[in-house]
């Protein structure tokens, strides 16, 4: 089991202060890092380029499956000042069987591929946003009140098939309830019916950070709105595949998806 504790780490790369890395989070599967470093350092994670915000903050995730260490590399002028290895705590993931879904929630037919395939553009080009927006370094909320009926990383079994392991944490509340914005940024998609998800609502936070709300059975808001933190932008519902009431909550950082409770716990 983790313990849910804010790590913070600092590094100095050089003599002077303004050359310092900071690293806040849990280097373990699903984990978010978010820092910041001089805006003038390039930074590098397993050989790829981080986007930095001109305050210096930056933001990457670490996939489920990861088990190699992390190589954080800091350049300057192309030379290098400094490399760091972190180790990744590896976790043990749940395996949950859900059965009473509808058959075609689980073997959609010819006619539902196709908007399925529809509906899969629309999603992966929200997943593969990366703006401008400094959002991402706020601290997160849990976005509605209930109890956790799914977890992060889980292999999913559904009706008897295997399916791909669970990305986000399922909170189970009474149709009606309050879905909050987990945090500042804007819409970049609201959509009432979608195969899989049902009521969905799709939050940038900027640097690649979106966050996912799913099976709502209301939405308040529409694309491009700019909402805060906190803000009622759904209420809890059971569309989509779903067997009940309940929030399904995502987080992706460049389309990598991360463990929604070790980002909240950071707070």
């Amino acid at each position: 089991m983790i313990n849910f504790v804010k790590i913070i780490l600092i590094f100095s790369l050089m003599a002077s202060p303004c050359n310092s890395l900071e690293l806040y989070g849990k280097f373990a599967q699903g984990g978010l890092i978010t820092g910041k470093v001089d805006k003038k350092i390039d930074l590098y994670v397993d050989n790829k380029k981080i986007k930095i915000s001109d305050k210096g903050y930056f933001v990457f995730g670490i996939p489920r499956d990861q088990t190699n260490e992390i190589v954080i590399v800091t350049k300057k002028n192309k030379k290098e000042i400094k490399k760091l290895i972190k180790k990744i705590q590896i976790r043990k993931f749940k395996i949950q069987r859900i059965d009473g879904l509808p058959k075609r929630k689980v073997s959609p037919t010819a006619e539902d591929m196709k908007k399925i395939r529809s509906e899969g553009k629309l999603i992966s080009k929200a997943k593969n946003i990366n703006s401008n927006l400094n959002y991402f370094f706020d601290s997160f909320i849990r976005p509605a009140k209930g109890i956790t009926t799914g977890v992060y990383g889980s292999q999913r079994i559904l009706n008897g098939k295997p399916r791909r392991p669970h990305y986000g944490i399922d909170i189970a509340a009474p149709k009606g309830t309050s879905v909050l914005s987990s945090n500042s940024g804007r819409v970049i998609l609201s959509e009432r019916n979608l195969f899989f998800t049902g009521g969905t609502v799709i939050i940038d936070h900027g640097h690649g950070l979106i966050s996912i709300y799913s099976h709502l059975e209301k939405t308040f808001v529409k694309k491009n709105q700019l909402v805060k933190k906190g803000e009622i932008i759904a209420t809890v519902g059971s569309t989509g595949r779903s067997t009940g009431p309940h929030l399904d909550f995502r987080l992706y950082c460049n389309n990598v998806p991360v463990d929604p409770d070790l980002v909240i716990s950071l707070n």
